[in-house]
Parts: C-alpha cells; structure tokens; sequence
C-alpha cells in the first residue's frame, strides 16, 4: 500500500492506494474524522449493485446504521435534482455537523456527493472511495460541482476530503470505456508535468490491459503525485493549478454541446489534448510530436477528432463560456515541451481557424 499526504492551504489530508484496502474504512474514518454521529455513503446504481452492501458491512463493524442514498449511473447526475434529493434525504434522515458524508464512485459521484458534503450546514467532512480510474484525478484537490445546462461544472465549491482511500481491486469490473476515459487523465498528467512518467507510460502502456495490477497502481500512484503537487500549492486555481485544464477546454465543449452523457469525459479531454498540442505547434513554433501521439492515443480507441456533427462557431462559443476564460477571450493551456505549460489568450477568429482546421 503506498500513502501520499495531500497538503493544501486549507486542509492536509493522506491517500492511500493499494489492493483489497476497503476493510481499513473504519480505521481510516477514525482516524481522520474527530467525532462521527451519522454515517451517509452516496453511490450510484452501478456502483451501489457491485460494493455498496460490502462496503456497509464494514462500517457496520465499527458503526451503527450507516445510511445509504443511490444515484442515477451517468453526468446527468449531476444536476440540481438530485443535490436537492441528497440534502432533503440527509436532512430527513438527521444528520448533523459532525456526520461523515462518504462517496463511493467514481467522478461524478465524488463531485455531487463532496458538493452535498460542501453545502450541508455549511460544510459537513466527507471521504473519497474512488471505484474508477478516472477519479484518480478528481478525488484529489477539493473540486467538487453540479452541472448546469450552460456549462459543466459551473455551480460548486473547493471543499477538501479528510481523506481518499484508492481501493485498485474495485477497479476490476471497471467497464473498457470507463478505463480509457481515466486514463485520458494520467496521461494528461504525464504531458504537463513529469516528463519520464510520460516516458514510462509510452514504453509500457501499449493497450488497456497493460493497465492492471502494479503497472496500474503505479500509473495512480505518480498521475495522483502530480495533481497532488499543484494543488499544493495552488489550492483555488488562482495561478498553477489552470495546467490541470490541459485538453479540457475543447473537451468540456465537446461534452456540453454533445449532450452530458454522450461522450465520456476521458474521450473529450483526449480530443482536447491533441487540440491543444496542435495549437501548441502553430503558437510556439515548436514540434510536439502530435501526430505520434495521436497514433499512440488510438492504440487505445480514443476518438482524436471532433465528432461528426459538432458545429465550431457553437464549440468556440462554449469555450468562451467556460469557467476559467476572462472577459470572454479563451485562455487553453498549451505545451511548449513535455512537461513545460504555458497559458495563453487566444482570440476568436484565430480559435476558430485552428478549430476549423483540426480533423
């Protein structure tokens, strides 16, 4: 089992990663949470058939009726309906400033039930049980936000875990299309920061069932270690922390105009990150190697091109709608080498030229 210590302005907190780990739950709460009345696991119906009464049966042993609320399975989710259900259920069940919120799931799950959790009496502790590769990424940094129907993530807070317990054994019945959409984000983390994991990840990644057993937990371990990093020391994405944006400025367009839910987050940041690498070429002059890259990304069955259908006038107007863009220019972040970001405005009708050129 490896332990990272999470450490940021407002909280410090460990992660720990490892195989057949779930029954240290109890422990773990105990350790990281001073008094607990009531215990909520929020899952979604996926998950909730695969873990859910495992995971309960463990609490059970140190804790008396933890209380579950399931999820529809999917981004849609993540919507102002069922943050309304979570609260009134924890309301009508009595839990109180010192209940523990635990989120069994993968992204979506972590990112509605830590927003519950932010927003419950003004902030109730919650722990991360990450059930995908994906959340290797979100379970880690205190993000956590709904949906609405004019951006992705639009509506939420910074409201850090007291704990992120990594359980890679709940990853085995992971569906292939979930796998590759987390790895979409490793790689990522690859690109922007540590140039030898990227190198590592190309020589011995090859296919989708190259991520297993230490290959994968050491992809987690080092894609969680730089996320850890920046969010260190940039907790509200005030400066360094946009980096962990690469490839979701595109990606987040391609979700919203697609429709939440038709394309997976992982396939979305994968088209934004070949985007941007081509971006990247034309601004700094440089030579990326984004058609290699390319190639390695469809070993995997990444989609690597806008989809079909998706008009660019509308893509760049989402993007311009994005969280992180100012006074309505684009800021993407781009690479001027592995491993070395930088951000940058881009105007609309150079957007919408680079957007009209990438097939």
């Amino acid at each position: 089992m490896d332990k990272l210590t999470i450490a940021t302005k407002s909280k410090t907190y460990p992660m720990y990663i490892g195989t057949e780990i779930i029954d240290q739950l109890p422990k773990l709460i105990q350790d990281t949470c001073k008094q607990v009345s009531k215990i909520l696991v929020i899952s979604d119906e996926s998950v909730a058939e695969l873990y859910l009464d495992k995971v309960l049966n463990i609490l059970k042993q140190q804790y008396d009726e933890p209380l579950s609320f399931v999820i529809p399975a999917g981004e849609n989710a993540k919507s102002f309906d069922v943050y309304y259900q979570c609260q009134t259920f924890a309301l009508e069940k009595g839990l109180d400033r010192t209940s523990v919120i635990l989120a069994l799931g993968g992204g979506v799950v972590g990112d509605l039930a830590g927003f519950v959790a932010a927003t419950f009496m003004r902030g109730i502790p919650f722990i991360q049980i990450p059930t995908t590769l994906l959340a290797h990424d979100s379970a880690v940094g205190g993000k956590v936000a709904i949906n609405h129907e004019l951006g992705k993530n639009m509506i939420g807070a910074f409201h850090q875990p007291n704990a992120v317990l990594y359980d890679i054994e709940l990853m085995k019945t992971l569906p292939r299309v979930e796998l590759r959409s987390g790895f979409a984000e490793v790689i990522k983390h690859g690109l922007i920061w540590d140039r030898e994991f990227y190198r590592w990840l190309t020589e011995e990644i090859q296919s989708l069932e190259d991520l297993k057993g230490e290959k994968l937990q050491y992809a987690v371990l080092k894609g969680v270690a730089v996320k850890a990093r920046v969010v260190s020391e940039d907790e509200q994405e005030k400066g360094l922390r946009a980096i962990l944006n690469f490839g979701h400025t595109l990606g987040h367009a391609i979700e919203a105009e697609s429709g939440y839910g038709r394309i997976t987050h992982g396939d979305g940041v994968a088209i934004g990150m070949i985007f941007a690498l081509k971006v990247s070429e034309k601004i700094f002059h440089t030579n990326l190697s984004s058609e290699k890259i390319r190639e390695w990304f469809r070993l995997f069955e990444f989609p690597t091109a806008i989809p079909e259908g998706l008009d660019r006038v509308k893509l760049l107007e989402r993007m311009k709608h994005d969280k992180k863009a100012t006074s309505g220019k684009v800021k993407m972040v781009l690479l001027k080498n592995i491993g070395e970001t930088a951000i940058e405005d881009i105007g609309d009708e150079q957007l919408l030229q680079f957007l009209k050129e990438f097939h």
